[in-house]
């Protein structure tokens, strides 16, 4: 789950993972078929590095199941400190995990310098249908398959139904309705807030892809980077006037004022992914029986869009010195046994076996006042608008948003201007890294 802000790749590191990837050759298309069932048997021991907590419970359920294999689980950081001791790894040639956890947005960077193994000719190429559209099509780079989807991140509205019903504001289905209900908050007392935003490159690229948008265009190594487009203009003229009109709580989110603030009711909602809940269940324990989930307010009246916002992927480095037994533990681990063991820690699944199943959808949870949370993110994940690509190199371009588009909180920048700064610097980066920037 993606359930915590990423530090910034050091930029001398992403440049090493891009120089090496655009200058590489060989790798994974060297690869076929694997005997899984042969390698389960054979043996041996293979190193996944995750910070996800509840593949601690897969692995012990697949070491008892296969007792010839051994997995060493470690957590070598979380997010972006991960990536950074990945790529040292790689480029060290000495070190490199035979399995990684690697976050969605993250994919194609370490895809294009070939750097991963393209699991498609492994077997993964059968598991098409086994996942939710917005998971699967995020772990395909160009013709390759790069990954497993562990988790996903459909997004849908979080709000404190108490705050809501105290001050008479109607729960938003559209986002004109949410830009009222902001304004009606905030005029009804002053030290709340419908949401919190100081800057975050997911959430925007997340807002800008259910309105449509298609910022990125990337084919190989041809790459465009365009955020005039109708769907960015949609959210940021929305936006704006939020931002404008100091309706945002001012409070980074996963910050202890945030915790702070969704307890005490002055943030009274968020539009976050569906690995939510057992953050709020366990941060924001003052929280329960007065928190609902709804559907992701829409751009039009009466649709259903919606996009992701997180999740991770495990994926088999190109270096792994057992890649048939890597993937063996990779697809028990996201499918099947393993994903319905993470799905019983508190994952969010995003294989369609555990979306659709009854006592999924059907969970009533406790915190959430009984509600069937559940039936509305599975939706969701039905519902993730198609299309939607992310640069190969999204880690640089996160970790720059702030001195770019940040800048519309806290000066006198929109964030038309913001997102044309951010425009400028990933085509500067971009070109200094060898790809064709348009």
């Amino acid at each position: 789950m993606s359930t915590r802000p990423r530090r910034a790749l050091a930029g001398t590191a992403v440049a090493g993972l891009l120089a090496l990837g655009l200058t590489a050759c060989g790798g994974a298309e060297d690869q076929g078929p694997v005997d899984t069932a042969s390698a389960l048997e054979e043996g041996g021991e293979i190193t996944v590095w995750a910070w996800e907590p509840t593949l601690e419970a897969v692995v012990a359920d697949f070491e008892a199941k296969y007792p010839n294999v051994t997995v060493n689980l470690e957590n070598v950081g979380t997010g972006n400190d991960q990536y950074t001791a990945l790529q040292n790894a790689i480029s060290a040639g000495d070190g490199v995990p035979d399995v990684a956890q690697i976050e969605y947005y993250a994919v194609p960077q370490f895809a294009i310098s070939e750097s991963l193994a393209d699991l498609g000719p492994l077997g993964a190429s059968d598991l098409e249908g086994t996942f939710s559209t917005g998971p699967w099509d995020s772990v395909h780079s160009g013709e390759g398959l790069y990954g497993l989807p562990m988790d996903s991140g459909p997004m849908a509205l979080f709000y404190n139904q108490e705050v809501f019903d105290r001050l008479g504001v109607a729960v938003p289905t559209t986002w004109d309705e949410y830009l009222a209900a902001a304004r009606a908050i905030h005029a009804a007392d002053p030290n709340a807030y419908i949401a919190n935003d100081i800057g975050d490159a997911g959430f925007a690229t997340s807002m800008i892809w259910q309105a449509g948008g298609r910022p990125y265009q990337v084919d190989g190594t041809d790459v465009g980077v365009d955020f005039t487009d109708e769907g960015t203009k949609a959210f940021t003229a929305m936006w704006q006037q939020l931002i404008d009109e100091e309706l945002l709580a001012p409070v980074g989110s996963w910050s202890d004022e945030w915790y702070q603030g969704l307890g005490s009711g002055t943030i009274a909602s968020l539009t976050i992914g569906a690995w939510m809940p057992a953050n709020l269940e366990s941060g924001v324990p003052q929280g329960s029986g007065a928190w609902r989930v709804a559907e992701m307010p829409q751009w039009e009246a009466g649709a259903h869009a919606t996009s992701e916002n997180g999740g991770s992927s495990l994926a088999v480095p190109a270096a792994s010195a057992n890649s048939a037994l890597a993937y063996a533990f990779t697809e028990y681990a996201t499918t099947g046994e393993g994903a319905q063991t993470r799905v019983d820690g508190g994952a969010f699944p995003a294989t369609t076996e555990q979306l659709e199943s009854a006592d999924f959808r059907g969970k009533e949870f406790e915190y959430f006042g009984g509600q069937k949370v559940n039936e509305i993110l599975a939706d969701s994940a039905a519902n993730v608008v198609e299309g939607w690509q992310y640069l190969p190199f999204q880690v640089y371009a996160n970790s720059v948003f702030n001195d770019t588009v940040g800048q519309a909180y806290v000066s006198g920048t929109t964030l038309d201007e913001g997102l044309a700064a951010w425009q400028e610097q990933c085509i500067t980066y971009g070109s200094d890294q060898g790809f064709t920037m348009g």
